[in-house]
Formats: C-alpha cells, sequence, structure tokens
C-alpha cells in the first residue's frame, strides 16, 4: 500500500518512468543471514517505526566516490542492524525474530508524498556531496524532518561485494621509499589529509563503526572522543571501543575513526577469505612455510580443562590459515588465520584469544609495517620487565625538549598524580618507555601504565604520557564506583578477567604494590633519573639507539634487520579493507614469532610459559642468571 502511494507521489512529480521501488520492511528479518538479492536497479525504500532510509540510489560508478564497490540495499541493511539496540540484535540474529504489532500509523499519504518528492529530487540531480560515499536519506514520518548519511559499502556483503583472492602473489611485499613528512616524523601523510569525516563511520542510521561518538568533556587533561561498535562473536554481542586522545577534539576525532578502521579491519577477514585449511603436519609434509603457534605461545592445560570449549592446538588439527610476508626470508608463509585476525569466525578454531597487538595503519605500507612492528617489541618488552621483576633505568620527563611533554607533566600533579618514565630497551636498540602515574599518597586510584616505543625516544615518551595522561584523572572515579568487584581482584587473581580488568586493578591501592620492584616502596629511597642525554645520547653510560633517517622504509629495515639479528622472523598480514584502500590507507597485522604475546585474562597468560620471559634478560645482560619461577612477578600485567 505504502509503495503505491509513494510512486502515485512520483507519477505527480513527473517521474512516472522512474526506476522501480524496492520497499521493505526493517527489523523484521536478519541481515546478516541468508535473503534475497535485490531485484535490478530499484530505489531502495526501507522503514522502521516513525522513520524512511531511502537509498542508496542506483548509478554508475561515480569516478573518484567509492572504488570498486558501490554499496547495496543489502549494505544498509547490515549496517543499519549493526548499530540497533542489544534486545533487537539478539532477537534478530538468535531469537525467533520479530512481528508486526499492528497497522503503522506512519505509513500515511502525506508521508508518502514527501518521500516521494525526495526521490524525485534526487533522480533529477539534487541531492548533497557527500564525499567518497554514497548518501541514504533518513524521513522522520511524522515531522517529516530529513537527514542524510553517507554509507560506506560493507566488505561483506553478500550481494554487492568481491573478495579479493588470497594468493601468494597478492601477499608479496615490496618495501618502497617513503619519504618522511617532516623531520622527527614517522608518517608519510599528516592526518588532517585524510578524507575523515565522522559521519559515514558514526551515524544512528548505518555508521559503519558505530551510531555515535561521544566527546569525554569529563577529562582534564586532553579531548578525548570515544565511539563503539558491536560484532558479534558466536552467542555474544562484542563491543569494541575507540577512541582518540589528542589535545582537541576535531584531531581526536580524526585519530579515532583511523583506530576504528583498524580495529573493524584486524577483528575478522573482510577484503579476502581464508583459502588454505590443512593441519600443521601436512603443510611441512607439503614443504609449504607455516608459523608454528607453539612459537606465538598456547594456554596451559589447566585452562583448557577448565574452558572445554576452547580446543587446544595440535599440529594434526585442520585449521584456516591465510598468507603473510616474512620480511627477513622475503617469502609468504602461511599464518594461522585466529593469529592475526583476532575475531575470525568459527570458534571451534580459536585456540588462543589474539588481541590487536601488532595492528597498525599508515598511510603508506611502510608506515604501517613501522608502527605495527613497533608496538610488537613495545609490548614484548613491557611484559619482560614486568613479569621478570627488570630494574629499569628512570627517565627524567622534565630534560624532555618538547615543551607539551613538561606541561602535562606538570598538569599531572596539579591532579595529584607523578608521572614516571622508565626505559624499557631489553632485547633490541629500539626506544621503548614504560610510563606510571602514581599517587604519591597511594589511595584510592593508586597507579595506571602506558607505554610508547619508536625510534625517536621522545616520542615513545609522548606515547606513554598520553595513555596516562588520559586514565589517570579519571582513576580515582572509577576506582570509586566499582571498588567491591576490584578489591576482590587484589585477593583472587582469576578475578582479572577482561582487558579493562588489567589495569583498573591497579586502581586498588594493594595491588600497587606488585609495581615496587619497578617504582620502589612508598617511602623508601629513590635513586635520581636520568637525563634523555645520559640514556639516549652519546655518553658512557648510554645504550645504542637505531639511527634515524629521511625515509621511513630505511628506518623499518633497520629495525627489522635488529629483530631479525637476534633470531626472529618478521611476519606481515595485509588487512586492508576497500574503504580504507579508497582513502589511501593501509592496515597489516605484524606478528614476531617468539616474542611475548599480550594476552588479558590471568588465566589466559601465555607469556608465562614461553621460554624467552626466562632468557631474555639474561641474553640482554640485564641481569646473570636466567629468570626461575621463583623470580617471576606472578601478578597480573597492567597494561591498558
Amino acid at each position: 500500500m505504502f509503495a503505491e502511494l509513494v510512486r502515485a507521489g512520483l507519477a505527480r512529480h513527473g517521474e512516472a518512468g522512474a526506476p522501480p521501488l524496492d520497499v521493505q520492511p526493517l527489523g523484521v528479518r536478519d541481515a546478516f543471514g541468508a535473503g534475497d538479492a535485490p531485484a535490478g536497479p530499484a530505489v531502495p525504500v526501507r522503514y522502521y517505526g516513525r522513520h524512511a532510509v531511502i537509498g542508496p540510489f542506483p548509478t554508475a560508478d561515480p569516478a573518484g566516490r567509492s572504488g570498486p564497490q558501490l554499496p547495496c540495499s543489502r549494505c544498509l541493511e547490515r549496517r543499519w542492524q549493526a548499530v540497533r539496540s542489544v534486545p533487537l540484535r539478539e532477537a534478530l540474529e538468535l531469537g525467533a525474530g520479530t512481528r508486526v504489532a499492528g497497522p503503522s500509523p506512519y505509513l500515511t499519504p502525506f508521508a508518502a508524498e514527501a518521500v516521494a518528492g525526495l526521490i524525485a529530487a534526487r533522480l533529477t540531480g539534487g541531492g548533497p556531496e557527500t564525499g567518497a560515499f554514497l548518501a541514504v536519506h533518513l524521513v522522520d514520518l511524522q515531522t517529516l524532518a530529513v537527514r542524510h548519511y553517507p554509507l560506506v559499502p560493507d566488505p561483506e556483503c553478500p550481494v554487492c561485494s568481491t573478495p579479493e583472492p588470497d594468493t601468494d602473489e597478492a601477499a608479496t611485499i615490496t618495501l618502497k621509499p617513503a619519504p618522511k613528512l617532516r623531520p622527527g616524523s614517522f608518517r608519510v601523510r599528516d592526518i588532517g589529509t585524510y578524507e575523515l569525516p565522522i559521519e559515514p563511520y558514526a551515524n544512528p542510521v548505518c555508521g559503519s563503526l558505530g551510531p555515535s561518538v561521544v566527546q569525554d568533556v569529563s577529562s582534564t587533561s586532553t579531548s578525548a572522543t570515544i565511539g563503539c561498535f558491536s560484532m558479534r562473536s558466536g552467542p555474544y554481542l562484542r563491543e569494541t571501543f575507540w577512541g582518540g586522545h589528542a589535545d582537541t577534539f576535531a584531531e581526536s576525532v580524526r585519530i579515532g575513526v583511523l583506530e576504528g578502521l583498524e580495529r573493524y579491519a584486524g577483528m575478522r577477514s573482510r577484503a579476502k577469505r581464508a583459502q588454505v585449511h590443512a593441519s600443521l603436519d601436512d603443510l611441512r609434509a607439503d614443504g609449504r612455510a607455516a608459523v608454528d603457534p607453539r612459537t606465538v605461545g598456547l594456554y596451559s592445560d589447566a585452562f583448557h580443562a577448565a574452558n572445554p570449549r576452547v580446543l587446544p592446538f595440535t599440529s594434526d588439527r585442520e585449521i584456516p590459515w591465510v598468507r603473510g610476508w616474512s620480511l627477513r626470508d622475503e617469502r609468504t608463509v602461511l599464518v594461522p588465520e585466529v593469529l592475526t585476525y583476532y575475531h575470525a569466525p568459527g570458534l571451534e578454531n580459536r585456540f588462543v584469544q589474539e588481541s590487536s597487538n601488532g595492528c597498525a595503519s599508515g598511510g603508506a605500507l611502510e608506515e604501517a609495517v613501522y608502527f605495527g612492528l613497533m608496538e610488537v617489541v613495545e609490548r614484548d618488552a613491557f611484559l619482560l620487565s614486568w613479569y621478570g621483576r627488570a630494574a629499569l633505568p628512570e627517565i627524567d620527563p622534565r630534560t624532555s625538549r618538547r615543551p607539551a611533554t613538561r606541561q602535562m607533566v606538570d598538569r599531572l600533579e596539579m591532579y595529584g598524580y607523578e608521572a614516571r618514565f622508565f626505559d624499557t630497551r631489553i632485547s633490541f636498540p629500539i626506544p621503548v618507555v614504560t610510563g606510571v602515574a602514581v599517587r604519591p599518597d597511594g589511595g584510592l586510584g593508586r597507579m595506571c601504565f602506558g607505554a610508547g616505543a619508536g625510534l625517536d625516544p621522545e616520542a615513545a615518551l609522548t606515547g606513554a604520557l598520553c595513555e596516562i595522561a588520559t586514565d589517570a584523572v579519571n582513576l580515582q572515579g572509577r576506582t570509586e564506583r566499582d571498588e567491591e568487584r576490584l578489591r576482590a581482584m587484589a585477593y583472587d587473581f582469576d578475578k582479572v578477567a577482561a582487558l579493562h580488568d588489567h589495569p583498573l586493578a591497579y586502581g586498588i591501592p594493594e595491588m600497587g604494590d606488585h609495581a615496587d620492584f619497578l617504582l620502589g616502596a612508598p617511602g623508601s629511597v629513590r635513586q635520581p633519573p636520568c637525563s634523555f642525554d645520559e640514556l639516549y645520547g652519546d655518553g658512557p653510560g648510554a645504550r645504542p639507539v637505531l639511527p634515524v633517517s629521511g625515509d621511513l622504509r630505511e628506518d623499518l629495515r633497520s629495525c627489522v634487520d635488529a629483530v631479525t639479528a637476534a633470531g626472529f622472523d618478521v611476519v606481515v598480514v595485509d588487512q586492508t579493507m576497500p574503504e580504507q584502500r579508497a582513502l589511501g590507507l593501509t592496515t597489516v597485522s605484524v606478528l614476531v614469532p617468539g616474542l611475548l604475546p599480550i594476552d588479558f585474562g590471568w588465566t589466559r597468560q601465555r607469556a608465562l610459559r614461553m621460554p624467552r620471559l626466562r632468557t631474555a634478560l639474561r641474553e640482554a645482560g640485564l641481569r646473570a642468571t636466567d629468570l626461575t619461577d621463583a623470580d617471576l612477578n606472578l601478578a597480573p600485567h597492567p597494561f591498558p
């Protein structure tokens, strides 16, 4: 009936020969399940409650807009469903579905006339400019207010997407010259040059990264922004947060969108599909290079006994693999899908739960690989120092040449936190800095941690400072609101079960005692911190740092050489989604088998079972002997 009213309205607008209409309700079927393909070049009209969504309009590929994939009505339905409430998604995706409660009071002739007028205007060339993506229109059928939103094509759409082949040729990486944006930078493009308006990624109709982005006006240190999208992982909807922490909300939003796209790309393969399903034994018998999951770390037998649904890895078990590229051996290498896409579908294949560690985005491949490798090195060093109780040299942040660094340290002191920093270089001549914001009085909200890594030690310290400056100002309040649950973790580490439990647990004063090896016990005499020049300069006590060039490719090569010289491989998997590629972005996952993996949940700590934890500090000359079990700091890491 409503479709007939809209067609009549189009005829009155002189559009009797317009493309056919495809009028359907939203929220009555699971858009992520099987379904019929749209019938030909029709104008989609979807309605739900008091709203109608019109578009995307059938059109030829507009040059320079959305690349090889133009969105279809199924893209809209999938994006729309992804930003709905949890109860509606549960009903559509896991329950018995939904049903119409009665005739809609909003599908009136007057509303149909408004929808017809909008369609007629679009068909005659009117409409908004939305940059890289086509627009859909939200019509309030009660007030007739109209808004438009850009629709990002869904790279997993079963109708219009074209999966990229996962071949040896496609996995091959050739590092090219990557001149830096400016001296002291490790980027090839300014973040301000990316076309990253927030509307395609965070909007209540079809936001690819969730329904909204929130400005954290309660933060008194940085202009933080936070967004969130949900993705089904078996029977539950997993919330994934993204955001930025910069000096202005505008910059934080742009950083946040980049982070959100990076996490969206890394959770599961959207542009490619795993095409190799085999056991490690079979791959080796065929002479194919593959990453052995045992070198990356596995869970204990006790974990699998307590979690029987998580099947342990065995070398004769068939699992899906994706292709990566070994920068050391310059050849294709197969990588278990769950080690690089950390929420790949098929819970039966997930013998470990990986995280976004090593995933990074950049304006060039070389940039993305550099930052992914820095993250892997940073977290390996942090875990080695934490679990190994390493005595690290302290850095005096007031010797920084960056005024913003010194000012932020002073600002944290005004809020009751002392910012302390430690040189966390362990195995490689790559600066890694651990930052800690500490309440000198030892009270509630006692401490929080952060870290940064990069060839510029000033930038590494800035990265750690940004994390602790954002978290510290809200830590006391968050600890007070959740004190009962967090305090229980201090006496039963098994209650440290999720990602956010790790940093929040150290808001409890007694948990801070586990960091005495690094910070010293309250009231103890502290050694004076070292200046940047003492630690990273040319003096007799300074340790070597890799040189910095004007080309990011050369910096990356020197970092890769340092890691491979220590006996490790550097494997890169390209995770770039079509919408990222259209913006000139590249996203990769960097894996260094043998370095300590970071896990969240006390019972999942693979690092505690890996040989490197026992040997690395001795090999680096930081202690005389290997670590024994009695030497380990058996407390959950506080990494955020």
